[in-house]
């Protein structure tokens, strides 16, 4: 399960932003192997008509410069959904949203975040002691993403948060590189966001989101 941070994402595609979400919001719930499994099966939105309200709050597109709202869930459910539909929980386009929505409120990362005491902030925290907070938690250590710094930045930026889940959609470790990919629900080792990758060792920068104008 991808959480993405807006403030970074909109940073890191260059897309410029108006008043993007302050909140962590869904990037995709994305199987370990294979991708657009079924061309022929395509997206529909009337399948998802009674999920609009909550996709639109927490899986908005902040990765394109669109009014299309619908582009971004497209290229999801053909990538991914169409994939994680051999599961019998997601094996159709509104399970595949419908059950990622649960989950998404289900780990409910924000409040989690928040309780932790870790929140976007001018001071660098280490990206140890935001894995260990969130283990302690979830139970698991999650993956997490970050966009290197640029010319003019001194460390890297947060920009993903994932929570890796077994077949039956139970939380597990996330595999680092190099491990042995088990058959599971967890994000690629290609993040599908070309400049983010795991996290150096060392501080990070977690964005305040842009201050709105007057």
């Amino acid at each position: 399960m991808v959480h993405h941070w807006p403030p970074t994402v909109c940073k890191e595609v260059e897309n410029d932003c108006t008043d993007p979400p302050d909140y962590w919001t869904i990037h995709g719930l994305w199987p370990d192997k294979g991708q657009e499994c079924n061309l022929s099966w395509h997206f529909n939105l009337e399948e998802i008509k009674d999920l609009l309200p909550d996709m639109k709050m927490y899986w908005p597109d902040v990765l394109h410069q669109t009014s299309n709202r619908s582009r971004f869930w497209k290229h999801e459910w053909e990538k991914h959904g169409t994939c994680a539909a051999e599961l019998e929980a997601l094996n159709s386009e509104k399970k595949y949203f419908g059950t990622s929505l649960d989950l998404y409120r289900q780990l409910s990362l924000n409040s989690v975040l928040r309780k932790l005491g870790i929140k976007p902030s001018t001071n660098y925290y280490e990206i140890a002691d935001i894995k260990d907070a969130l283990a302690s938690v979830y139970g698991v250590i999650p993956k997490v993403q970050c966009l290197p710094p640029s010319q003019d930045e001194k460390v890297q930026t947060i920009g993903q948060i994932e929570l890796c889940l077994s077949r039956d959609l139970q939380l597990r470790n996330c595999s680092e590189p190099g491990d042995p990919a088990p058959l599971q629900l967890r994000a690629p080792r290609t993040s599908e966001s070309p400049h983010l990758h795991v996290c150096d060792d060392g501080p990070v920068f977690y964005p305040p989101p842009p201050e709105t104008p007057r």
